[in-house]
C-alpha cells in the first residue's frame, strides 16, 4: 500500500476472537477528518444506533475546553471497510506486535463507540485549535462490508453499566454543589454514618437512611441550582447550618442515631426516611432561605412536632398512594412540601393552593 495514499499510524496489534485489531494514537485534529459524520451518507442499517443526540455535544465539548489540563477521554472504537496493512518494527517475537498501521484513504471508517466524543472534539477544536496536537486512542477492527458493524456496537454496549447518580456525585470534583454536598455529609455525624454514597436507592434491609443523590437533589432545590452552577460561601454556610438543624430536629433520625430505632424500622413505618421527604424539605428550605433568612431555624425546629408515620392519613395522596407505596415524583414532592409548610405555619403560594385544590378534587371523585 502506498504511504502517500493511506493514513499511517504507530500501532499496537492484538488478537480478539481469533482476529487482529489495532490500537493507534491519533491526533485530535485528525478525528473530524478521518471520521466524517453525515447521517444522510450512512446506510439506514448502520444509522439507527448512531443518530447523534446533538444536545449532548456542547456539554462534552465544554468539558474539554474548560478542563484542558485534566480532561479524560476513553478510546474510540471503529470498523474499517477497506485495505489495512500492519508492518511490525521488528521480527523479534517479543516485540513484533509494535509497528505501523496503514489504512487506505478510500476505506470506509465507521465509529462503533464514541460518536458523541468525535462530534465534541470537532466543536472543541473550533474554540481551542491548540488541542489538535493532543491524542486519543482509537481501536480499529477490520470489517469488510461493515457486516459486523451492528454486532460490534451491540457487543460493546451489551454489558455497559451506567454509573449510579450517587456514585457520579461522589466521583465529581469539579461541580461546586456536589462538593458542598459531600462536605456536608462528611461533617454531620448522622449523615456521615447513615448515607449510602454509591447506591441510587436503598434496599429494604439497608443499614443506611439516605442516599447521596437525594441529599444533592435536596440541596439543588434549596438553592434552586443545578449541576455546574456557582455556589457562594454564604450559600454553603446556609446549607451546612440547614442540615445540622434538620438532623437535630427529626426525632426519628435521632432515635436511629441512638440505636433506639433501626433504619429498616424507620423506612417501614415513617415517610421521613425516603427521598420524597428529603426533596420536599428542599422545597420548604428554598422558601425559608429566600423569605426567612434570619429566623428560618424557628420553623425547622417545629419539624420535631410533626407525625411522620405512615399511619398518618394526612400523607395519603402525597408521600404515598392508596396502596401504601411511597411515590417520588414532582407532584408528590410538591404535595408533601405543601403539607409540611402547613404544619410549620408557612403560607402556601398561589400555585401551591391550586395544587391543593386539584388534590381535593381528585379525592372527591
Amino acid at each position: 500500500m502506498e504511504a502517500t495514499f493511506s493514513y499511517s499510524f504507530p500501532a499496537l496489534k492484538g488478537i480478539q476472537a481469533g482476529s487482529e485489531f489495532f490500537v493507534v494514537m491519533c491526533p485530535l485534529k485528525l478525528i473530524p477528518k478521518i471520521f466524517v459524520f453525515d447521517e444522510e451518507e450512512i446506510p439506514p442499517e448502520y444509522r439507527a444506533q448512531r443518530t447523534l443526540n446533538r444536545s449532548r455535544v456542547p456539554e462534552i465539548a465544554s468539558y474539554i475546553v474548560d478542563n484542558p489540563n485534566d480532561y479524560v477521554f476513553s478510546s474510540l472504537t471503529a470498523s474499517v471497510d477497506g485495505q489495512m496493512n500492519f508492518q511490525p518494527y521488528t521480527n523479534d517475537p517479543e516485540f513484533n506486535s509494535l509497528g505501523r498501521l496503514s489504512i487506505s484513504l478510500d476505506a470506509r471508517l465507521l465509529i462503533n463507540d464514541g460518536q458523541h466524543r468525535r462530534a465534541a472534539i470537532e466543536e472543541a477544536l473550533k474554540v481551542s485549535p491548540e488541542l489538535g496536537q493532543e491524542n486519543i486512542s482509537v481501536v480499529f477492527f477490520k470489517d469488510d462490508g461493515l457486516k459486523k458493524c451492528q454486532q460490534i456496537f451491540a457487543d460493546l454496549n451489551r454489558h455497559a453499566v451506567n454509573t449510579t447518580s450517587s456514585l457520579g456525585i461522589l466521583y465529581e470534583h469539579r461541580d461546586q454543589l456536589a462538593n458542598t454536598t459531600k462536605e456536608i455529609v462528611q461533617h454531620i455525624p448522622l449523615l456521615e454514618r447513615y448515607t449510602d454514597k454509591e447506591k441510587p436507592s436503598l434496599s429494604k434491609l439497608s443499614p443506611k437512611i439516605f442516599v447521596l443523590s437525594n441529599i444533592f437533589n435536596t440541596n439543588s432545590r434549596i438553592l434552586n441550582k443545578k449541576k455546574g452552577d456557582f455556589v457562594s460561601e454564604l450559600e454553603k454556610e446556609f446549607l451546612t447550618s440547614f442540615w445540622a438543624e434538620l438532623c437535630d430536629s427529626v426525632v426519628e433520625w435521632q432515635a436511629v442515631l441512638r440505636k433506639e430505632l433501626s433504619p429498616t424500622e424507620l423506612r417501614s413505618n415513617y415517610i421521613n426516611a425516603h427521598g420524597v421527604f428529603l426533596e420536599a424539605i428542599g422545597v420548604v428550605g428554598s422558601y425559608l432561605y429566600n423569605n426567612h433568612p434570619t429566623n428560618w431555624t424557628t420553623y425547622i425546629k417545629r419539624i420535631a412536632t410533626i407525625d411522620w408515620s405512615r399511619s398518618n392519613s394526612e400523607w395519603m395522596g402525597r408521600a404515598f398512594g392508596h396502596t401504601g407505596r411511597i411515590n417520588k415524583n414532582n407532584d408528590t414532592i410538591n404535595l408533601t412540601a405543601n403539607m409540611i409548610k402547613m404544619k410549620l405555619g408557612i403560607p402556601l403560594t398561589h400555585v401551591e393552593e391550586q395544587q391543593e385544590e386539584r388534590l381535593r378534587g381528585s379525592e372527591a371523585v
